[in-house]
């Protein structure tokens, strides 16, 4: 064989596939480009134009959140859709500024600048791969749903209460939740009448349009007629575009009146495109320089939660949209951190999977991930051409446009759900949800990761014991059956002992029958020689049936004497052999 054929033979054996099936795998724009067509084209340019009039607007209302510049909200908005298309598995999927993310950003950048959000954008890409690498995207998993309910209604709730002074045109700052709303009454005198006009009217305007959209479709009904189908792709692409036209009708009255000054207004936006550099390892604010473990140290917490619910986001949008399709989750991890780290070198903030605009990406009819392609392109040539309209885009439009995302992402079945189906769950939910408003969202989701984990250990240290008493016409005395329902691990040891002791009463013959303990840590197999002495020195006898050999070599390597209590065979067998 020849150093080629060796080489082909080692990267074979390393990837354990067909290098062309791993680059298609790893690389899925390879698997479906080359059968590429002209109509899927234009399916996918109308799909990427409409997901570009939501994203920009909201990239612009999305920095704001996060305490950036809006030019910032358009740096996070193009690099992902490159990157997506590319390594991106599913095609509804849209990359890019997120509300949760920038909320998460927040504090970091109100105290050491826009400089924190970049870097946390390469940290964040560089872990998500690394977990995508080593697929431990299981790690999500610990996120429940009364978690993620409760972080997600927690989030909406805290970004709405943010935005209501720019809504009204007050004055303060707004970036916890109490500190929102005590800026709001602070300054209620100060409500600016035609701030309060506008933003209140954006949003009948936002949530009427939402609505009317299920008068509309792109599909051709052939029980409408011919005006009647294109009044309904009229409807439907109006309601799509409803962020975009909200905030030209916008800055449009405010550039109108600009001499007048009725509406506070977005200011400056810095134009021309982001520099392609490496992001920051050090910040020099105010003349004092603060080196990368500064900014780790800041970080905090956050360096660990923003990739987590960055995949969570990215890969539950995913499996939302899959339509019965087996997700690769780990492909989504590599993707999704590629997005980060190549955003980070032209000033991107942390990005992820949007719902909003995946769903308008759907109901766009997109074909393939090159439609993000087509996204990207837009808000580059609104960076290039744009960025000194947005000077008057008033803050009462931008603030409307964030209320009513965040209304529609506030979860409100979760209480009617966990109520109705087990009011337990309330418990991890309430608490993820106080506490993410009220102390900080990482704080809120390990403490609810916390609480709920205390539950999962209180039902494993309580496990299903079916104990009956039954009589044998040919043996004297009582026997108790004890058969736990599940597996049997450490917190559950103190139970089944005290279950299997209170088995009292003359010539008693206690059986554990074990055909439903699939596993048995070190922990339990020290109880039960405990307890199997125990029962020996009371003048009780104690036998173990139906136990898988795993689950009785544990407890044999624990204490050899209880190999001779292991039986096989029925009860009656059992009883006849003493």
């Amino acid at each position: 064989m020849d150093a080629a054929g060796r080489t082909l033979e080692i990267v074979r054996n390393y990837f354990r596939c067909d290098p062309k099936e791993f680059v298609k795998k790893r690389i899925p724009i390879t698997s479906w480009l080359p059968y590429y067509t002209v109509s899927t084209f234009f399916q996918d340019l109308l799909a990427g134009f409409t997901v570009g009039l939501t994203e920009i607007p909201q990239g612009i209302a999305f920095a704001g959140i996060a305490g950036l510049t809006p030019e910032y909200g358009l740096y996070c908005g193009f690099m992902g859709g490159f990157v997506y298309a590319i390594f991106g598995s599913c095609k509804d999927v849209n990359i890019g500024p997120t509300s949760i993310m920038a909320l998460m950003l927040q504090e970091h950048v109100s105290k050491l600048g826009p400089d924190m959000a970049v870097t946390i954008s390469f940290l964040a890409g560089i872990i998500i791969f690394i977990l995508g690498l080593l697929n431990l995207g299981f790690v999500v998993e610990f996120f429940s749903y009364p978690i993620i309910a409760g972080f997600t209604c927690a989030a909406s709730l805290q970004i709405a209460s943010s935005q209501v002074k720019g809504l009204f045109g007050l004055p303060g700052k707004a970036n916890a939740f109490l500190e929102a709303w005590e800026a709001v009454f602070d300054n209620i005198d100060q409500i600016r009448l035609w701030d309060s006009v506008l933003g209140i009217l954006s949003i009948l305007f936002l949530v009427a349009l939402k609505e009317i959209r299920r008068f509309g479709t792109l599909q051709y009904r052939s029980d409408w007629s011919r005006n009647r189908n294109i009044f309904g792709i009229f409807i439907f692409m109006l309601s799509l575009a409803r962020n975009a036209l909200v905030v030209i009708i916008g800055t449009v009255i405010a550039y109108d009146l600009r001499d007048e000054a009725p509406f506070k207004i977005t200011g400056e936006v810095k134009g021309g495109f982001p520099p392609f550099e490496a992001p920051p390892f050090s910040i020099n604010l105010n003349g004092t320089e603060y080196s990368f473990s500064d900014m780790a140290q800041d970080y905090g917490p956050s360096i660990a939660f923003i990739p987590l619910v960055a995949i969570l986001e990215a890969i539950s949008i995913g499996k939302a949209f899959s339509k019965g399709r087996a997700i690769d989750a780990t492909q989504e991890m590599l993707a999704l951190g590629l997005c980060n780290i190549m955003g980070s070198f032209v000033r991107s903030m942390p990005i992820t999977g949007s719902f909003t605009r995946t769903a308008v990406n759907n109901a766009s009819g997109v074909r393939t991930t090159l439609a993000g392609i087509f996204t990207s392109l837009m808000v580059l040539l609104a960076i290039a051409f744009l960025t000194p309209s947005f000077y008057y885009v008033p803050k009462a439009t931008l603030a409307s446009v964030i209320i009513c995302a965040m209304f529609y992402l506030f979860d409100f079945d979760a209480f009617v759900v966990l109520w109705k189906s087990k009011k337990l769950d309330l418990v991890p939910f309430l608490t993820t949800f106080l506490c993410c408003l009220f102390i900080s969202l990482e704080y809120g989701i390990l403490i609810g990761i916390g609480v709920n984990l205390l539950f999962v250990l209180y039902a494993s240290a309580r496990p299903k014991l079916s104990i009956t008493k039954e009589k044998i016409s040919n043996h004297n005395g009582d026997i108790f059956v004890i058969t736990p329902r599940d597996t049997l691990y450490f917190p559950a040891a103190e139970y089944l002992r005290d279950s299997v002791l209170e088995c009292h009463g003359e010539n008693v013959t206690v059986v554990i029958d074990g055909k439903f303990v699939r596993n048995m840590d070190v922990t339990v197999a020290k109880s039960i020689a405990v307890f199997t002495q125990e029962l020996s020195q009371r003048g009780q006898t104690v036998a173990f049936l139906n136990f898988k050999p795993s689950v009785r070599e544990v407890c044999i390597k624990v204490d050899k004497e209880l190999q001779q209590y292991f039986k096989e065979g029925n009860l009656e067998d059992v009883l006849e052999s003493r």
